[in-house]
């Protein structure tokens, strides 16, 4: 019988430890509206992933993994342009700039990657493909997948949590008229600077989302963790048809962060 479904009843987790229990061999096909992959197994471990349905080059992952730097990578993708992601893996090591562990270490985590980015699917098809092998080409790996499963587990569990503290993203933030939070105590990481810079009542949390490049996941957790912090509270969208904000927030140097985090911090004292 064929392996095939929506993700609506059957989620990656659950897939993931179906193959990995019953040792499955075969190419794991995951389309979404918002994303598709492709896993490939043998005998229930992971050998070959990629994000849509075209592999990322060897060089790629390496810079991404921080293995090569940016800046060498265009010039070694020139120069070896010619060769396959397996005869790359060897010429890398034989010239010196990358040991056989650090090969395996960076798609290792480009594999977890892939597989983290599909966590929070909720909808969309899979279908599974038995004995289909990964490309002649590649480079061979065996990555067990139960680390990855339980970590998955945790998230899923967190995200229902998660939903049942917010459960709408169609509600906007303001700023708390009575921050619950000593103002020199304000320590917030890169995800929440970006969230905060949005909060307005136009603007919904699933716009602030789209803008922040978040998933529901993620906008749910940096909601949470300022209303914990007593920073924001949820209102009623004020302009419900308003467009999502225009811009992402460009890089910002050290003086002009410290800037927004003044005027954030002048922002809740005159509420």
């Amino acid at each position: 019988m064929a392996l095939k479904g929506n993700l609506s009843d059957f989620s990656i987790i659950q897939l993931l430890n179906l193959i990995t229990l019953a040792k499955k061999t075969g190419a794991l096909y995951i389309e979404s509206s918002s994303k598709s992959a492709r896993l490939i197994f043998r005998e229930g471990k992971l050998v070959y992933a990629t994000a849509g349905m075209d592999a990322m080059p060897l060089i790629k992952i390496m810079a991404r993994s921080k293995l090569i730097p940016s800046s060498m990578a265009a010039s070694l993708s020139e120069r070896y342009r010619s060769l396959n992601d397996m005869e790359l893996g060897i010429t890398l090591i034989n010239s010196g700039y990358l040991t056989q562990d650090q090969i395996f270490t960076g798609i290792t985590d480009f594999f977890k990657d892939i597989i983290r980015g599909l966590f929070t699917l909720t909808d969309g098809l899979f279908h599974f493909e038995a004995e289909e092998p990964p490309p002649l080409t590649s480079i061979p790996l065996r990555m067990t997948l139960e680390d990855i499963i339980i970590e998955g587990s945790r998230q899923a569990h967190e995200h229902e949590d998660l939903k049942s503290e917010i459960p709408s993203l169609d509600v906007a933030l303001k700023f708390a008229e009575r921050p619950g939070v000593n103002i020199r105590d304000i320590n917030l990481n890169a995800e929440e600077w970006r969230v905060i810079s949005y909060v307005s009542p136009k603007n919904s949390i699933k716009q602030i989302a789209v803008v922040a490049k978040l998933n529901d996941f993620q906008i749910r957790r940096v909601v949470y963790n300022l209303l914990q912090a007593g920073l924001v509270e949820l209102i009623r969208l004020n302009n419900p048809a308003a467009p999502a904000p225009p811009r992402m927030i460009p890089a910002r140097n050290p003086v002009e962060q410290r800037n927004l985090v003044n005027r954030v911090i002048d922002r809740i004292k005159t509420i």
